[in-house]
């Protein structure tokens, strides 16, 4: 079982981005790429026409944590070059919980473009039509809940865990937006990017207050005013007075072509967005631009279900001291926990349409050209997910060969973490440009040994990020100085 549990959280952070979408890319605010005006509407490419195609023209990952890295997880086994998890019984859980905050946080993302245009049009003005398909995911755990399944029941007794930080949400949408950017002076450009958003899937927390107290007989009473919503297609089974039992994905509704195009085009579902951005030229040189991305909300109506938990309910505790000590395996540990859940919980009669809000961005940041195709670059981002906000300062240096090369070496403090690196290149071998960017490259690594080989693992690792794709371009605008005429002296 501690075997299954390893592999399993070695790929966890790659199965969350898989379903996930992403937001900010550092080392793509500098580079001569089309996509940078998705972090900020103002910016601009040299290109006079750009085309991304479906898929190609970019997939971009994303998963960030603040609480656990690999190493935290993973730790030394009996031979050096090994490796086991949290969970194993020599583990002390103490090093692992000095790791958890009051709030943890959890938030996989990704996002396809399915297509893209930009062009040219008059002497300053630019105009792009973006289509994406995105998914966004964020949890936030208090840390008391892992206390309480990492050293038992004892330390509570007869009192109450406050939960009420608890959060969740997924949301699955497509967004189609359009874009201007136009210089308003010689040296203040603006841009715009409202933004039709159409929701295909989500669920989400609304959580007023929750609660679990602790009694004397350790067994734990539930305190709850807490209702999970789904707009999805799924089917929700109940037992007796409409207890909730199980959750099933419908898959009769995409049996065909038909329904499946129905589904994916006719939502009802609708919400909106703006990117706003500007960039300011003190100089030649020195360039200043600050944005805010992600301004909306979808309001969820199509294929609803709501869970309401009961104001109160009692249950026997769950404990993974239980699972180390050898009285109860994983596997029976999780189910009676998941039964207890359950029973919490009841299908309301009737069908609340919920909305959900996008996270916002805020991006702030400062370029100096050392010459006219290397440049130093400063970059603060910020993001706000409801009560929470997660701050990421980057400093970079940046090469840009008109759009024919580009590159950029970042260096990243985000996520309490300090030794980020980041890269990205572009190069344009006729009318296709293709990219690849990484933003958070791990620099050690350790190894699990297996049966079959090793499986390599970051040591430090709390955050993904990747984008990589390809874009047709044509024209390459680029100003060039005029040279003086010639004087001639008789």
């Amino acid at each position: 079982m501690i075997r299954k549990i390893k592999y399993i959280l070695a790929l966890l952070p790659v199965l969350l981005a898989l379903n996930s979408h992403a937001q900010n890319s550092q080392v793509l605010y500098y580079m001569n790429l089309p996509q940078r005006h998705l972090l900020n509407p103002a910016l601009t490419p040299t290109n006079a026409v750009y085309i991304g195609l479906p898929v190609l023209s970019g997939i971009n990952l994303n998963v960030n944590n603040n609480f656990f890295n690999f190493s935290d997880v993973f730790i030394n086994g009996v031979t050096p070059d090994s490796l086991v998890t949290f969970l194993h019984p020599n583990y002390d859980p103490e090093k692992f919980l000095a790791k958890i905050k009051d709030i943890n946080s959890l938030e996989p993302e990704i996002q396809v473009q399915l297509f893209s245009l930009g062009f040219r049009a008059g002497k300053d003005l630019y105009i792009y039509l973006d289509v994406n398909e995105r998914v966004d995911a964020n949890i936030a755990l208090p840390g008391d809940i892992f206390r309480l399944a990492l050293k038992g029941n004892e330390q509570f007794v007869g009192s109450t865990i406050d939960l009420s930080s608890l959060r969740g949400d997924f949301i699955y949408y497509r967004e189609v937006g359009l874009g201007f950017s136009k210089n308003f002076t010689s040296k203040l450009r603006l841009g715009i990017k409202p933004k039709m958003l159409f929701g295909m899937a989500a669920a989400s927390i609304d959580n007023n207050s929750l609660g679990i107290t602790v009694n004397s007989d350790y067994t734990h009473t539930l305190n709850a005013d807490l209702m999970v919503n789904f707009s999805a297609p799924v089917n929700v089974y109940v037992s007796g007075q409409n207890s909730f039992d199980s959750i099933k994905f419908d898959d009769s509704r995409f049996n065909d072509s038909k329904n499946i195009i129905d589904y994916l085009l006719k939502s009802k579902n609708r919400g909106f967005g703006v990117d706003i951005g500007a960039e300011y030229s003190f100089s030649d040189k020195l360039k200043v631009s600050a944005a805010v991305t992600d301004l909306g909300f979808i309001k969820w109506q199509r294929d609803l279900s709501n869970l309401k938990a009961k104001s109160t309910f009692t249950f026997s505790g769950v404990n993974l001291l239980d699972v180390y000590n050898g009285t109860m395996t994983f596997d029976s540990l999780g189910k009676e926990l998941l039964d207890s859940l359950k029973n919490s919980f009841y299908l309301t009669n009737e069908a609340t349409p919920f909305t959900t809000t996008l996270p916002i961005g805020v991006t702030l940041g400062g370029s100096f050209n050392l010459s006219r195709s290397f440049s130093v670059g400063l970059l603060s981002y910020t993001k706000f997910i409801g009560k929470q906000y997660r701050e990421a300062l980057t400093l970079s240096a940046n090469v840009n060969f008109g759009n024919a090369f580009s590159t950029t070496l970042a260096y990243t403090a985000m996520n309490n973490r300090y030794d980020n690196l980041g890269f990205g290149i572009a190069f344009r071998p006729g009318w296709t440009q293709f990219y690849f960017l990484a933003d958070r490259i791990p620099v050690t690594w350790n190894k699990i040994i297996t049966d079959k080989g090793t499986i390599p693992v970051p040591a430090s690792w709390n955050t993904v990020q990747l984008r990589l794709g390809m874009n047709l371009a044509f024209g390459n605008k680029i100003k060039k100085k005029k040279d003086k005429p010639m004087v001639v002296i008789q």
